[in-house]
């Protein structure tokens, strides 16, 4: 069965950090593209961080400078540390896998997890 599992979100004040995790199950992550987005309350997903199967990353200005995003193919895994909070990146944090295949596309999401910063 194909799944996408995030963990690590909670409650931080503004100027802490937090760790999010997506573990990977039924498929190989190395061949993906995986990408973390959010969606605030009444806003639109966005993107906030993306990494290629060789490593390259990207990200949002809103975010840059402050989180990181990293894998390791060995765990399945892909984490994204995120520092010097603010309340703005109050949202719902979920990780996406994407790759093109020659016959199409396979796109993956998980369930989210949410992420309040607060003091």
């Amino acid at each position: 069965q194909v799944q996408l599992v995030e963990s690590g979100g909670g409650l931080a004040q503004p100027g802490g950090s937090l760790s999010l995790s997506c573990v990977a199950s039924g498929f190989n992550l190395d061949y993906y593209t995986i990408a973390w987005f959010r969606q605030a309350p009444g806003k639109q997903r966005e993107g906030a961080s993306c990494i290629s199967p060789s490593g390259e990353t990207s990200y949002a200005d809103s975010v840059k400078g402050r989180f990181t995003i990293s894998r390791d193919n060995a765990k399945n895994t892909v984490y994204l540390q995120m520092n010097n909070l603010e309340p703005e990146d109050t949202a719902v944090y979920y990780c996406n896998a994407y790759c093109v295949i020659p016959w199409g596309t396979k796109n993956y999401w998980g369930q989210g997890t949410q992420v309040t910063v607060s003091s």
